[in-house]
């Protein structure tokens, strides 16, 4: 497969035109990649492209799939940032998630992580079924005594088609509340500012040094290249690509030199609403300026008369050109953004 996303990378060469600000190794379970073939693949980028001189490589891991020893070949062979997929501490929450590891495996992974990289981050779900304060409370602070410089964390969803689906429509996996969930992000709000993390995105804290390159690039609407099947690539103005899924016939594709992707192509209406989705869930808000520049007087006018009725219940506020959300409405955050949507 490594041969294949090097040949990829040479048919597509010509579609990066400014220096590389990251690299990563995400989606199924890169970590199977021997680290001698990363090293290959990084030495062959840093040959092709223009390279960034803060340049971010990182890689998702699972406890389950890695060793203290792999992780050392990892950084040697160049990644300099790790995203580890914890997701709990409690046994009953890995099994409910179907996760492959262990709490015990958790903790050595961590603990080896956190000995070997300086830049990491951790996930961890809230909003799990039976779940209590204490059990969240217990989660975060068994990651903080790792001293973790970043953390992205995401509410539960139930996929259709999966176990936890059929349990919850039999009943015999209950949900929390919409306000039990808030209650947990809050929580989360406030424990993690007061130990110096920022919130710089609605799912991602990290201390000051340590934000995400490639989390920010993709909330900012920066163009990225997804090299290997399913990836997926954005121009960052109206066009966006994915590879063929299937293995097979990705392979056959580029061994005979042919990239097997679908595109489409993003209206003015998509790129607006794609921008508002965003731009709220950031800090910084969205900009009124960039509305207009890019999209027109139409959509600024439109935007201003949409959010009216949020600024008098204080949903919103505008922090002079940048329309940004209360703290009390962060948790709405995706609803809201839909309330400005042209549709």
């Amino acid at each position: 497969m490594w041969e294949a996303m090097q040949r990829e990378l040479e048919l597509r060469s010509d579609e990066v035109q400014v220096p590389l600000e990251s690299i990563y190794f995400g989606g199924g379970s890169p970590s199977l990649l021997p680290h001698d073939k990363i090293t290959h693949l990084l030495r062959y980028v840093k040959s092709k492209f223009s390279i960034h001189d803060q340049l971010e490589v990182s890689m998702e891991v699972n406890p389950d799939d890695v060793s203290k020893d792999y992780l050392k070949e990892l950084k040697g062979a160049g990644v300099n940032r790790l995203s580890l997929g914890i997701q709990s501490f409690h046994e009953k929450d890995l099994r409910l998630m179907n996760r492959a590891h262990t709490k015990d495996q958790a903790l050595s992974t961590l603990e080896w992580v956190s000995q070997t990289f300086s830049n990491f981050s951790v996930d961890l779900i809230y909003g799990m079924p039976n779940s209590t304060m204490e059990d969240w409370e217990e989660n975060l602070n068994r990651l903080m005594e790792f001293n973790p410089p970043h953390l992205s964390t995401y509410a539960l969803t139930v996929e259709e088609k999966t176990t936890l689906h059929h349990q919850v429509e039999n009943g015999s996996v209950l949900l929390l509340e919409e306000e039990e969930v808030k209650a947990q992000y809050d929580f989360l709000i406030k424990k993690l500012e007061a130990l110096d993390f920022v919130n710089y995105e609605f799912s991602n804290f990290g201390k000051k040094g340590f934000f995400s390159v490639n989390n920010q690039n993709y909330w900012n609407g920066k163009p990225y290249l997804g090299i290997g099947p399913s990836a997926h690539s954005y121009d960052g103005l109206s066009s966006r690509s994915w590879n063929v899924s299937n293995n097979h016939k990705y392979l056959k594709a580029i061994e005979n030199g042919i990239l097997d992707n679908e595109k489409e192509f993003l209206s003015t209406k998509d790129q607006y609403n794609e921008y508002i989705m965003t731009g709220l869930r950031k800090i910084e808000g969205l900009s009124l300026d960039h509305v207009k520049n890019r999209f027109g007087e139409m959509y600024a006018a439109y935007l201003e008369a949409q959010v009216t009725r949020h600024l008098e219940e204080r949903n919103f506020f505008w922090d002079g050109d940048f329309l940004k959300i209360t703290p009390k409405a962060k948790f709405l955050s995706d609803g809201l953004a839909a309330d400005l949507f042209k549709i």
